[in-house]
């Protein structure tokens, strides 16, 4: 139904900055939320961002100011901007899209982004 497909991730400086893109394809509620989680090895996979079709955002606490969530509602595709990274950011990132109607998540497969110090 929904397709998440996310690229960008790699292997980046502590104090450096990464781009993620992710595309969606297949039926697109025209009202969605885009976003993106990050898992580590052993921790649970957490909130990073999140942005709304009409342009709302939510950030966790521990990459404010540091990270910025953009999204292209005509071309289905979200952006995660990450300056100032730091060892702690090393994650797997995950490409999240929520059904807003019906709170049905869809995800992407991940992108490895490693951070060293």
């Amino acid at each position: 139904q929904v397709q998440l497909v996310e690229s960008g991730g790699g292997l980046v400086q502590a104090g450096g900055s990464l781009r993620l893109s992710c595309s969606a394809s297949g039926t697109i509620p025209s009202i969605n939320i885009m976003g993106w989680y990050r898992q580590a090895p052993g921790k649970e996979r957490e909130l990073v961002a999140t942005m709304t079709t009409g342009g709302g955002t939510n950030y966790a606490n521990s990459v404010k100011g540091r990270f910025t969530i953009s999204r292209d509602n005509a071309k289905n595709t979200v952006y995660l901007q990450m300056n100032s990274l730091k060892p702690e950011d090393a994650s797997v990132y995950y490409c999240n899209l929520v059904w807003s109607s019906v709170g049905m998540n869809f995800w992407g497969k991940g992108t490895l982004v490693t951070v060293s110090s």
